[in-house]
C-alpha cells in the first residue's frame, strides 16, 4: 500500500515542479523584457516602430508592409522599380540625434537609411539626403552616400572632411563636382580600416545593427558597433542640419530589406 502511495503521489509532484519550473521561466521572461525597456527608457531611445502598424509611417504599400514584427520592403519581378522608393517616418524631422536598428537584406538588396533628408515633391515617395548605405554584397554598407545631390561623401574606413563651397551651385550644378559618383571637394583625413576587413564584420542575409550617431556636422555610421564611416560636413551651403527620417528600396532586381527595433533618441 505505500509503494502504491508513493507512484500516485509522483505524477502530482511531477506537476508541481513542472508548474514551478513554468512560473520561473515566464517570470525570467518577463524580467528579461522590462529590463530591456528600462535600458532603453534610462538611455532616452525610443522605439518609433510598433512592430505593428505602419501608422507613423508613409510609403508605397505596394513595396511596404509590416510582416512578423518586421518593417518589410520588397521588390517583386511584377512590382519593378523605376526611381527609389522611401518609407518616411512622420513623427519628427529630428536633428541631432542617435539612431539604432537592426536590418537583414537578400543578396541582390539595395538599400540605405536617410537621414536629414527633404522630400521630392516631382517623385513620389522620394527623399534627398543623407544616406547611411546598405547593400546585399555588401559593396557599400556602412559608407555615407548623399542621394540625389553629392553623391558619396565617404566610402567604407574612411574618415572624411567635406570642404566648404565658396557660393550656392545651380540648380543641377551639382554633378559638375562628382566623378565616379564620388563628391570632389572633400579630404581624406584618416582611415577607420581596409574596407575589405571591416566587410567581414558585417554578416551576409542576417541580422546586423546599424548604430547612427549625428551630431552637428559630424555624421557617424557604426555597423555591428564598428566605425565604418565618420563625415565631417562644413558645407554650409549643400549641407542639412535637419530632415526627414526613412528607409529605401532601391531600382534594380527582386529585392527585400528588414528593419525591426528602430530606435530614436535626440540629442
Amino acid at each position: 500500500m505505500k509503494l502504491k502511495r508513493i507512484f500516485i503521489a509522483m505524477p502530482v509532484v511531477l506537476f508541481i515542479v513542472t508548474g514551478i519550473a513554468s512560473c520561473k521561466e515566464e517570470k525570467t521572461n518577463d524580467t528579461a523584457q522590462k529590463t530591456v525597456e528600462t535600458i532603453l527608457e534610462a538611455d532616452d531611445f525610443k522605439q518609433i516602430f510598433d512592430g505593428k502598424t505602419l501608422s507613423e509611417w508613409k510609403g508605397d504599400s505596394n513595396y511596404w508592409r509590416v510582416e512578423n514584427g518586421n518593417l518589410v520592403g520588397e521588390v517583386t519581378p511584377e512590382t519593378l522599380l523605376k526611381s527609389n522608393t522611401f518609407m518616411v517616418w512622420q513623427g519628427d524631422q529630428p536633428d541631432d540625434f542617435e539612431l539604432k536598428l537592426e536590418f537583414r537584406i537578400t543578396e541582390a538588396g539595395n538599400s540605405g537609411i536617410n537621414y536629414r533628408s527633404e522630400v521630392i515633391d516631382s517623385i513620389p515617395n522620394a527623399l534627398r539626403g543623407y544616406q547611411a548605405d546598405i547593400d546585399g554584397k555588401i559593396r557599400y554598407t556602412g559608407q555615407n552616400y548623399e542621394e540625389r545631390k553629392r553623391a558619396t561623401l565617404a566610402y567604407r574606413g574612411e574618415k572624411v572632411i567635406i570642404n566648404s563651397q565658396d557660393k550656392p551651385e545651380a540648380p543641377g550644378s551639382l554633378k559638375s563636382n562628382v566623378l565616379k559618383n564620388c563628391w570632389q571637394s572633400r579630404i581624406i583625413t584618416g582611415s577607420l580600416g581596409v574596407s575589405d576587413s571591416l566587410k567581414t564584420k558585417i554578416k551576409s542575409e542576417d541580422w546586423n545593427e546599424v548604430h547612427l550617431v549625428i551630431n552637428g556636422n559630424r555624421l557617424q555610421h557604426y555597423v555591428n558597433d564598428i566605425l565604418m564611416s565618420d563625415v565631417t560636413d562644413n558645407d554650409m551651403i549643400n549641407r542639412k542640419l535637419k530632415g526627414h527620417l526613412g528607409v529605401q528600396v532601391h531600382v534594380g532586381p527582386p529585392m527585400k530589406i528588414e528593419y525591426r527595433n528602430i530606435r530614436l533618441k535626440n540629442l
